[in-house]
């Protein structure tokens, strides 16, 4: 054996000068130790792992590479037959390779390092590879051997008339004391003569063996090539063939044989005799199709597992690509059920998924239908050229019937909800990947619409869902590489029309989609955590650009503020108020010239607790601005309990301004709302002013301050003195 050449990844070859990695070598011990006292071997244990790190290496080579390929498994099964690995030593060789390859010899970590469902399929398919090399090895092996005990068996029939009683004991010998079974046949199929193993293999006698003609041992499960080439035999045009051939027992059980005949002709070269020998392989076949049950299908529910599932997509994507197949496909994951397993424990929420499986594999049992669990509590059902759309749906529809009884577990009823996403259409031009991500996106959709239904898929909703995904996970590299920049919207009074500051408007120059504006990214950012780093940039920019203000003497005697928003994850950051007063000391801003805008629904949800550090800026100096104010459902005396010393009111409120006469109902509305700011000694700004009629009614009532696109749309900093 020689070592495999360098694998895609690069982390496991040793090369010239360099050694293997701790993972592989730590690989390479577990399989030599569990392998070798099986092995037909007089190497200690070290000069075994010696001859098995090639073929470790080149297992990890092959799982990491960029595009997987499982031949190199084949040849790895080859080369522990040559190592002198015997059948029983499989089980030990595929159980390591299944606990220890992903474990020790994973890639690295890496934006080209596969999934972790993906690195388990590859691992899945080396073992099949290494089980399929190793057996089409021993076959080899066996067909050698077989080859070798034919001669020997040709040969004393040749010497028969030199030295039959010599020939005939040397013959005997061989024939009756072989491990394999053996049979001989005339040319028209007559068995003439079989041995003691063959008889055993088939559970009868040899007379019984006797009885029947080569020919009468056809089965339904016999590949026609396997005849033709029985045929050729008998013909004469062929010397030997080997197949792997089954047989129906007497008792009813199956007999699997590796079956090599071969033809042997007399002196003069002609046919004379048919030389049939077998292997008994059923116990091999056996321990190949378990391993191959347990590596696709469930352990807890029995269904078939994810590497089953994308096997058989993959197989109907393929034949899409004909342009006829198409698929559907209903991806159920069930709600809520995370508070099963924390409250009820995981031993409750394992029985809950096995009468699940058992209901859901009632309404996906028909032809072309497949039903697998591909995760904790997500289950996929595969349909295969359903007639219509509506035959996935129905199938949907059954599933969520199903699970609408209570389940009785442990003594318990749960209730049982699930969120469905269906996908279903032409398979041609389709990938696995894509199919499951659609249905995926379409499942959450379906959850985020309150649970307990199904949703179909929809491409401009898979876009927008790919679009979040994207921006979520390029928002810290965004944030690094200073891609969001502030614009400013000028805060006017609407007394005398002078410039009251600024609010500072975050925004995103992404390098693919443009300038994206805060309801892109903000809520992206919120439920990411990121709102946190982000809002404290906008706050030191937006009071480094307020000092800059000063400094250039824009505003003139009153300095100029600049109002940040503040979202409800940085309300609750413990370090609100040390790092907001640690800013302004920083920059020599005075408190008063910042105004932290929170939306009403922020503030008014919030207890004293969560108020509290409001407060504690609202003593120091810094403006609160009660933000959106109507948009949510405050109490109007709750008001006096709030920190704020600013309304802003929503632009809701003053659309029925902008018309020539005005809105009547929208006049009394904030009207009421100006004058009872007032009496709380709360300065009132409008949001929202479009033009001159509005900007004059709104004076008229009282209004504090406003801003909007009357006065000037958000723009750069130094833009702001020539807005007003």
């Amino acid at each position: 054996m020689t070592s495999s050449p360098p694998g895609p990844t690069g982390h496991h070859r040793t090369g010239t000068g360099q050694e293997p990695s701790a993972g592989l070598r730590r690989f390479t011990a577990l399989w030599a130790r569990a392998v070798h006292p099986r092995a037909l071997t007089s190497l200690p244990v070290p000069e075994f792992e010696a001859v098995l790190l090639p073929l470790a290496r080149r297992l990890a080579d092959a799982l990491g590479a960029a595009r997987f390929d499982p031949a190199p498994g084949r040849a790895v099964g080859a080369a522990l037959v040559d190592a002198r690995c015997p059948a029983d030593a499989l089980p030990s060789v595929l159980g390591v390779i299944d606990s220890g390859l992903v474990a020790h010899c994973g890639p690295p970590p890496g934006p080209d390092r596969p999934a972790p469902e993906e690195l388990r399929a590859r691992c899945t398919r080396l073992q099949h590879a290494v089980s399929a090399g190793f057996a089409r090895a021993l076959q080899e092996r066996t067909r050698t051997e077989q080859e070798a005990v034919s001669r020997a068996a040709l040969a004393a029939r040749t010497e028969m008339t030199d030295a039959l009683h010599e020939s005939e004991a040397r013959f005997r010998a061989v024939f009756k004391g072989a491990a394999l079974g053996i049979g001989i046949a005339d040319m028209d199929g007559t068995i003439i003569d079989v041995n003691d193993a063959l008889g055993q293999m088939f559970g009868s006698t040899e007379e019984q063996v006797r009885s029947r003609n080569v020919l009468e041992w056809a089965s339904p499960d016999d590949r026609p090539e396997a005849w033709r080439m029985l045929e050729e035999l008998m013909r004469g045009t062929r010397d030997h063939y080997q197949v792997e051939k089954s047989y129906h027992r007497s008792d009813g059980t199956m007999l699997w044989t590796n079956l090599t005949v071969s033809l042997l002709r007399d002196p003069a070269g002609g046919p004379r005799y048919l030389l049939a020998m077998m292997e008994d392989v059923t116990e091999r076949r056996l321990l190949t199709l378990r391993l191959r049950y347990q590596a696709t299908h469930d352990a807890l529910t029995d269904l078939p597992n994810r590497s089953l599932f994308f096997e058989r997509l993959e197989q109907a994507l393929d034949r899409g690509g004909q342009g006829t197949a198409r698929i559907g496909l209903c991806y159920l994951d069930l709600d809520g059920f995370k508070a099963v397993n924390d409250s009820l424990g995981h031993a409750v929420g394992d029985q809950l998924l096995i009468a699940v499986a058992e209901r859901l594999q009632r309404c996906a049992s028909g032809p072309g239908q497949l039903l697998a669990r591909i995760g904790g509590d997500e289950f996929v059902a595969l349909v295969i050229d359903p007639p219509d759309r509506r035959a996935v749906t129905d199938l949907a529809e059954r599933a969520l019937d199903a699970l609408s009884s209570p389940v009785e577990v442990g003594g318990r009823e749960l209730l049982v909800r699930a969120s469905i996403g269906v996908v279903e259409g032409p398979a041609r031009h389709l990938t696995s990947a894509e199919v499951l991500r659609s249905a995926d996106i379409t499942m959450y959709r379906a959850k985020a619409e309150g649970g307990n239904r199904y949703a179909v898929a929809d491409p401009d909703s898979d876009a927008r869902a790919i679009s979040r995904h994207h921006l979520t996970h390029h928002l810290p590299a965004a944030l690094k590489g200073c891609e969001f920049f502030i614009e400013y919207q000028p805060l006017v009074r609407m007394g005398d029309g002078s410039l009251e500051g600024a609010e500072a408007l975050v925004r995103w120059s992404h390098p693919r989609h443009g300038v994206l504006g805060p309801d892109r990214f903000i809520p992206l950012a919120e439920h990411t955590g990121l709102i946190v780093p982000l809002g404290q940039w906008v706050l030191k920019e937006a009071v480094r650009q307020a000092c800059q203000w000063q400094v250039r003497g824009i505003g003139g005697t009153r300095p100029l503020k600049v109002n940040v928003n503040l979202s409800p994850r940085q309300l609750h950051h413990p370090d609100l108020v040390d790092d907001t007063v640690t800013v302004l000391e920083e920059s020599g801003l005075d408190p008063s010239a910042l105004c932290l805008e929170v939306t009403e629904t922020a503030m008014v949800s919030a207890d004293e607790s969560e108020l509290r550090p409001l407060r504690e800026l609202a003593e120091y100096g810094v403006g609160i601005a009660l933000d959106d104010f109507g948009t949510g459902y405050s109490n109007l005396a709750n008001l006096r309990r709030l920190p704020a010393s600013t309304l802003k009111l929503d632009r809701s409120f003053t659309q029925g301004l902008q018309r020539d006469p005005a809105d009547p109902v929208d006049l009394k509305i904030v009207e009421g709302i100006v004058s009872l700011a007032h009496t709380l000694q709360l300065s009132v700004t409008v949001e929202g002013v479009e033009t001159s009629v509005q900007a004059e009614q709104l004076r008229d009532l009282g209004c504090d301050s406003a801003q909007g696109w009357y006065y000037a749309r958000p723009g750069p900093p130094e833009r702001l003195p020539e807005a007003v």
